[in-house]
């Protein structure tokens, strides 16, 4: 499959209109974050940003869409990973862009696509108007742009405290993981593409678009946004020796993670021989037996930092 170009300027004459899409639940002085956008995004020339909530009963994908219908040229987000997954199925196939602004506790899309971690820098990468195109895969209808997994990651996902999340971010995980270490193993087929199916005893299953977890782990080293396919990692420790064994090679990031097998695909196919949990870049599907997973290759525009070319001309004299 031929690939999609890693980063791409797009040109626009003119000032761009947006949107902001929040969930202001999970982002602390709502009021003075919209000041502080409109203000910077007005000095710069921009009109004010149109200002969507999100609710309880719409996370952000109906917000998007009325984005997209009026017209605009980039959508903030800002909230965490759901908002942002939310975000981004509105978003996918449209020539609109994806800015990415600090909330919540994951913010693991933009860490992966090193976007930066503060409302100004974040702003500021959206009016320099870089751009970068990147893949997103699709379970049952719905997006994720990060990871999709079955079994015990989307158990740690939906038992992690939430009031710990807010106060401790990735901490909150690690917790929630310890509960889980000795669950019952799955009994899973794993097809991808066309390849026979491999049939595995696994305590989880992933199928990433990045690599990175929360704190920086690289977990799927060699996965890109960009490239038209998935990493598939299996991860199948028997016991807590093998769990401590795993995690020590993916902290220090070797070569050879023990109890992990890793495929590539465009469609991933995981049967598991009883219902298990499952999840979309931290949000928690409904249990299935079955994660199928498509890619939509170069489907989503994001907002992204673009080298000054002049200065890599410069320190190249």
């Amino acid at each position: 499959m031929s690939r999609v170009p890693a980063a791409e300027q797009r040109h626009h004459d003119g000032p761009l209109r947006s949107a902001v899409v929040i969930n202001a639940n999970r982002v602390e002085g709502a009021d003075e974050l919209r000041s502080a956008i409109t203000e910077q995004l007005v000095e710069a020339g921009w009109p004010e940003p149109a200002w969507l909530e999100t609710t309880a009963e719409d996370p952000g994908l109906g917000q998007t869409r009325q984005a997209v219908e009026d017209g605009v040229d980039v959508v903030f987000v800002c909230g965490g990973d759901g908002t942002v997954r939310a975000v981004v199925e509105g978003l996918a196939g449209s020539d609109v862009a994806l800015a990415v602004l600090p909330g919540g506790t994951g913010n693991l899309l933009a860490a992966n696509l090193d976007i930066p971690t503060n409302v100004p820098d974040g702003i500021a990468t959206a009016l320099a108007r870089g751009r970068r195109q990147v893949d997103i895969g699709e379970v049952d209808g719905q997006a994720f742009a990060v990871m999709a997994g079955m079994g015990f990651d989307a158990k740690m996902v939906d038992d992690a405290p939430t009031g710990l999340k807010a106060k401790a971010g990735s901490v909150a995980y690690v917790v929630s993981a310890l509960r889980h270490l000795a669950d019952d193993e799955m009994h899973v087929e794993v097809r991808v593409d066309d390849h026979p199916p491999v049939r595995r005893h696994a305590r989880s299953v992933l199928v990433g678009n990045v690599g990175r977890l929360q704190g920086g782990v690289r977990l799927l080293p060699e996965a890109e946004a960009d490239n038209g396919e998935m990493d598939v990692a299996i991860i199948a420790p028997r016991n807590l020796g093998h769990w401590v064994q795993l995690a020590v090679a993916v902290v220090l990031r070797r070569e050879r993670v023990p109890r992990m097998e890793v495929l590539r695909g465009s469609r991933i196919r995981v049967r598991s021989t009883r219902p298990q949990p499952r999840q979309l870049d931290g949000d928690v599907i409904d249990p299935s037996d079955t994660l199928v997973a498509n890619v939509r290759p170069g489907a989503l525009w994001v907002c992204v930092h673009q080298p000054d070319t002049t200065e890599d001309l410069a320190e190249g004299e």
